[in-house]
């Protein structure tokens, strides 16, 4: 698969990823993520750690509502994953502020003791 042609990634940009091969319950096949590294790790590492967007599934304080392509949706919290630049198929969009703002916030929230 052909590394995706962007001269930098940034947090709150979205692209459409290759998620597979997956094991289990996690999240699979080619969907969008948004970038939730910090900026300062986007520029120097090859990988970068993401959150997958989706259009189904439940409304939970870790799924964060969202709008993207013009649809309603989530950003899958619970399936954050750091992945290889390989992976990124093409940038699609980049995530509200306010949107990043709240994923911020309830990433805190979930790794705080």
């Amino acid at each position: 698969m052909d590394m995706v042609k962007v001269p930098e990634v940034n947090r709150g940009d979205v692209f459409l990823i290759n998620l597979d091969p997956t094991v289990g319950e996690e999240i699979r096949k080619m969907r969008p993520c948004v970038v939730v590294s910090p900026d300062e790790l986007n520029t120097h590492l090859r990988t970068h750690i993401v959150a997958p967007l989706t259009t189904g599934g439940n409304q939970y304080p870790f799924r964060i509502p969202c709008l993207f392509q013009e649809k309603q949706g989530f950003v899958v919290l619970d399936q954050i994953r750091t992945v290889d630049r390989e992976r990124f198929v093409r940038h699609v969009e980049k995530i509200s502020p306010m949107v990043l703002q709240r994923i911020l916030s309830v990433l805190q929230e979930m790794f705080s003791p």
